[in-house]
């Protein structure tokens, strides 16, 4: 079958839903228009080529596409993953129809692209989900420090009151366990300092953690760079996007340390978006900063819950460096994503651009 007697038909053409057609050798045989933009590239580029070419190892199951073209059975899968080898990662529902033409059996994919609604969905879901969270860690937190300094301050009167310096040791000991205490506490409720905006370069605070990162010796993890040059300056709080930021790199560093990845790197990349909602807000511009690592990925079971409070994978963890890095992007109206397989994690800063006023 040649690709031609698909595209006499321009009502294909016309189609958002991708459509492609392989062969019983998993051959690209048609792609109308959305599914040559969903491949980024062209009909010559496409046709004749083997599909799994386009993407990552195991991301095409092509036993099954042989048993569907075997045994003559369509399929349906929701909410499919497609990782292309360009690093392009496509969120789809996929229907796979076999067909009967002259030249012989075809599938035809049928690609109905979900990202942008599913993100959507799933960055309000998360927004409010932590907004309540911290809300109860706040309470919490609040009802355990008010008995907390009466204990400390209890304590301080009883050393007082006592002779014995090894009975003083215990009272010490009280007042160790309560500072130590009320300094989590402080942490669980977070920064609460509203945020000093200035107008900076956003490369600035990162290199600053950059080169945090490369002055501990200790981590023989190669730490590259990736800016967008265009990026015009933006309005933060420098100090607060630079503990973000470190954080993020912190928990890379020891996910690659913990797993012991050969040739372990993290990359740190900016790049500007455009027409992007946050929040419920659409912005024309946005600045990304991304972290992206080559670790193990985060564990399936704590994905959902990432950003809370005192969640962690780490035995020696406190879990709160993510939830503190959510709160200071939120102060910036922004929001951090992620996305995490195995060998590529990547943490996604969306900070809008307000235009600069001119003086």
């Amino acid at each position: 079958m040649q690709a031609t007697s698909f595209e006499t038909n321009n009502l294909l053409d016309n189609l958002n839903t991708v459509l492609v057609v392989i062969d019983s050798t998993l051959r690209i045989d048609y792609a109308n228009h959305a599914g040559q933009a969903l491949f980024a590239t062209g009909t010559k580029q496409l046709y004749g080529q083997p599909l799994a070419d386009f993407f990552v190892p195991n991301t095409i199951n092509k036993a099954r596409l042989r048993a569907a073209f075997r045994r003559g059975e369509d399929f349906t899968e929701n909410e499919v993953k497609l990782y292309f080898r360009d690093n392009r990662i496509v969120l789809a529902d996929l229907t796979v129809t076999n067909l009967s033409t002259e030249e012989g059996p075809r599938l035809l994919f049928e690609v109905k692209t979900i990202d942008q609604q599913k993100r959507i969905s799933r960055e309000n879901q998360q927004h409010a989900q932590h907004y309540a969270a911290r809300e109860l860690i706040r309470g919490l937190a609040h009802e355990i420090k008010n008995p907390l300094g009466g204990i400390r301050g209890a304590a301080q009167l009883l050393e007082k009151a006592l002779g014995s310096s090894e009975q003083k040791e215990f009272t010490q000991l009280i007042i160790e366990q309560s500072d130590r205490l009320r300094n989590l506490v402080d942490r669980l409720l977070g920064p609460n300092s509203l945020p000093r905006l200035e107008w900076c370069n956003l490369h600035r605070p990162m290199e600053k953690v950059r080169s945090l990162m490369k002055a501990d010796t200790s981590q023989a993890i190669a730490i590259t760079r990736d800016y967008d040059p265009s990026i015009p300056d933006v309005r933060v709080d420098p100090d607060m996007l630079q503990q973000a930021v470190l954080n993020i790199v912190r928990n890379a560093v020891q996910a690659l340390r913990d797993s012991k990845t050969p040739n372990p790197e993290i990359r740190m990349v900016t790049r500007i978006e455009r027409q992007l909602t946050i929040h419920g807000h659409r912005h024309p511009l946005a600045a990304q900063i991304k972290i992206i690592d080559n670790g193990p990925g985060i564990p399936a079971e704590i994905r959902d819950t990432l950003f809370y409070p005192l969640v962690t994978s780490k035995d020696s963890g406190s879990g709160l460096g993510l939830s503190i890095a959510q709160t200071l992007v939120n102060h910036h109206e922004g929001k951090i994503e992620v996305d995490s397989r195995p060998g590529h994690t990547e943490f996604i800063l969306s900070i809008p651009i307000n235009h600069k006023e001119s003086k």
